[in-house]
């Protein structure tokens, strides 16, 4: 009986066991335990830790990260997109419409700075082949002088010091020598100032461009009379005496230079044709210039008398007082120094005449003027040097 009921007791349990295990205990639609939904949220949290920290690895790598998560893209990371895409529009719209073709007033314009381009090169290099001849005859200059002062050659009647000048108490002044120098330095340059002068009137240049090349060689001769003031100043005998001339320019001599009432007449059938206006301009010039003249030549003339009276005076062969000598002599020197304000007088007349006759006459005849000038005593220079070579025949 005990062991029956036993028996049933566990067949009972059994039943029920089983009945449990048909039945769940929570129902269908409950959400999952929370130890399931507590290690589903860590491993969440490990997942999304797990990339929050491989992005800056990412990033560090070089990686656009904005492509994994379009969503936190900025505004500023848009921008340079956007600048790209107008500077590529920009240059294709301005590559479409390509170069443009200039004009005829264009090309006109700079073909003419083409040929003046041209034509100043070419000036630029006779102008350097000009400067090396001059270069060369100065350098020959220097050694002839160098050879001089070694032999101790006479010079105009002197001998040359120790410094390759005559000394003052010798026929030529160390200021003469000096300007001698000086001037045959002027004259080089004024042949090259001349040969451009020739060449741009071949070339028939505007006014404008040929303007300059007047306006430099009158400023060419400002340059000599100031040469010549220093010159008159040191030595005023060797200027007036024209020993600095050659033998052929002496004979048309006056006061230490070319008398300008002559020079209008040598350049009157140069400078054809000549407005009324301008021949009577150029007539009262000339006439201007003959009155002056006169006045000059005339007040060297009593000069001359004043000093020879001076120094001959009464019985001065058998007159033996130095003090009336000394006192005599003084007054010549006074009367003497006069002559420099007569050789300055002229060479301002002649100074004044060339720019008188550049405002009268255009520019183109002005050039001529000059070209006259310099061709004339370039003729003179050269019948003297003819004249010195002439076979002698005893």
């Amino acid at each position: 009986m005990g062991r029956s009921t036993y028996q049933l007791k566990n067949k009972e349990e059994f039943m029920y066991a089983e009945t449990l295990n048909i039945f769940p205990s929570e129902p269908m639609h409950v959400e999952p335990s929370t130890k399931f939904g507590m290690s589903l949220g860590a491993s969440t949290v490990k997942s999304a830790s797990k990339k929050s920290i491989e992005q800056p690895i990412a990033t560090s790598n070089g990686k656009n990260t904005s492509a994994v998560h379009p969503q936190n893209t900025t505004k500023s990371d848009k921008l340079p997109v956007k600048k790209e895409g107008s500077r590529k529009a920009t240059t294709s719209s301005s590559d479409h419409e390509g170069p443009k073709t200039p004009d005829a007033k264009t090309l006109r314009r700079l073909a003419q700075n083409r040929e003046a381009a041209r034509k100043s090169r070419l000036r630029k290099k006779a102008y350097v082949q000009q400067l090396e001849s001059c270069k060369m005859k100065l350098n020959q200059l220097e050694q002839e002088i160098q050879r001089a002062r070694t032999q101790g050659v006479l010079l105009g009647g002197g001998i040359l010091g120790e410094q390759g000048l005559p000394s003052s108490s010798d026929g030529l002044s160390s200021g003469a020598a000096v300007f001698d120098l000086e001037y045959a330095r002027w004259l080089e340059e004024h042949h090259r100032l001349m040969m451009e002068l020739r060449a741009a009137m071949q070339e028939r240049l505007p006014e404008n461009d040929l303007h300059i090349f007047v306006g430099s060689s009158l400023a060419h001769y400002n340059t000599l009379m100031n040469l010549k003031s220093m010159a008159i100043k040191a030595d005023v005998f060797h200027i007036i005496s024209g020993m600095w001339k050659t033998p052929a320019e002496r004979c048309f001599l006056w006061m230490g230079g070319f008398c300008p009432s002559e020079i209008i007449k040598v350049i009157l059938s140069h400078i054809d044709p000549l407005t009324e206006l301008q021949l009577l301009g150029i007539s009262k010039l000339q006439h201007s210039a003959q009155e002056t003249e006169e006045a000059l030549s005339q007040g060297l003339e009593a000069l001359y008398q004043s000093l020879a009276d001076t120094i001959v005076s009464n019985n001065f062969i058998f007159t033996s007082n130095m003090a009336n000598y000394m006192g005599q002599m003084a007054i010549a020197m006074n009367k003497l120094s006069t002559l420099e304000s007569f050789v300055r007088q002229a060479d301002n007349l002649r100074l004044e005449t060339l720019h008188r006759l550049y405002e009268i006459l255009t520019v183109r005849q002005s050039a001529k003027c000059l070209l006259a000038i310099s061709e004339y005593f370039h003729r003179l220079r050269a019948l003297s040097s003819l004249w010195l070579s002439r076979p002698r025949h005893e």
